[in-house]
């Protein structure tokens, strides 16, 4: 696959990235959707877990484990938190309610909007982390963002040293996978 050019950030360029988000499509090519689409969606788990990546340009949408942690702890929970938080303002200001009326007003929503804001906040964390820290599918996830090639993994300290085994004397060496 030849090598996507990464474009130098601009203004524009973010707008672009949040624009293609909020429609739930890839951050790089603005086509494909990052999610099953919805007509196809059979389970909870179709509605929340991505797309392994975009088929048309190579964009991985999970780069690692836990990626997607941020993106459900701070802006779904923010969002949430401040639409029930806006409702009770909105409510004490305007209407003379009860505390459990105004309570179940706030909080009831909370569970649905936290679910139909999940897909959206995992799109925006995808968006602002590609605009921060473009990703080409020349990277392997070793080295990101310094500009340099990929680091070497270092050999260990004692690589010439026979290994030791707990009875004082030296270690057959293992050879492939199992022992020999």
């Amino acid at each position: 696959m030849p090598a996507l050019p990464v474009p130098t950030r601009s203004w524009h360029l973010a707008r672009v990235y949040l624009t293609r988000a909020l429609r739930l499509r890839c951050p790089v090519c603005g086509r494909s959707p990052i999610f099953v689409p919805l007509r196809r969606t059979r389970s909870v788990m179709d509605w929340f877990t991505p797309l392994d990546g975009c088929p048309r340009c190579g964009y991985a949408f999970e780069r690692e484990p836990g990626y997607f942690l941020f993106a459900l702890w701070v802006v779904n929970f923010f969002s949430v938190v401040f639409v029930a938080l806006t409702t009770y303002v909105a409510i004490e200001v305007w209407l003379d309610l009860s505390l459990p009326a105004t309570l179940a007003l706030t909080v009831g929503p909370a569970p649905f909007l936290s679910f139909a804001v999940a897909r959206h906040a995992k799109a925006l964390f995808i968006a602002v982390d590609h605009f921060i820290d473009p990703f080409t599918p020349e990277d392997n996830g070793e080295d990101r963002g310094g500009g340099g090639p990929p680091l070497e993994p270092k050999p260990p300290e004692d690589a010439g040293a026979p290994a030791m085994d707990p009875k004082g004397g030296a270690k057959p060496e293992l050879v492939g996978a199992g022992r020999r």
